[in-house]
């Protein structure tokens, strides 16, 4: 679940960049000073992800960039798709962790 989840927030930071590359000539200063800032908290959350508060930082992050829609209107559509990236990314990891835990016990003899 770590590595998708991981995958998916430093995708997005890269994604914001090239968003803050194409807001530089029309938004406002402090537009950009967030924008900025999300990046490089969407680029530090995957560090987090060993503990569950990552990935409730990532979830908020979620919501950050759908808003960043307000300065580069693009971002409501990407922000939108990373966000069921993100969710999907969860989802599918725990389902794969959930049969590994269970492959792990067969092999071991127990059973779940």
């Amino acid at each position: 679940m770590r590595v998708m989840a991981s995958a998916v927030l430093v995708m997005e930071s890269l994604t914001m960049g090239f968003a803050l590359l194409l807001a530089k000539d029309d938004a406002a200063s402090t537009a950009l000073w967030l924008g900025g800032l999300l990046a490089i908290l969407l680029l530090l959350t995957p560090g987090l992800l060993k503990r569950k508060m990552g990935y409730q930082i990532g979830s908020v992050l979620q919501i950050g960039l759908i808003a960043y829609g307000v300065v580069e209107y693009t971002m409501y559509f990407l922000g939108t798709l990373f966000a069921a990236l993100w969710i999907i990314a969860i989802v599918l990891g725990r389902k794969g962790e959930a049969i590994k835990a269970r492959l792990i016990a067969e092999r071991d003899g127990k059973t779940p």
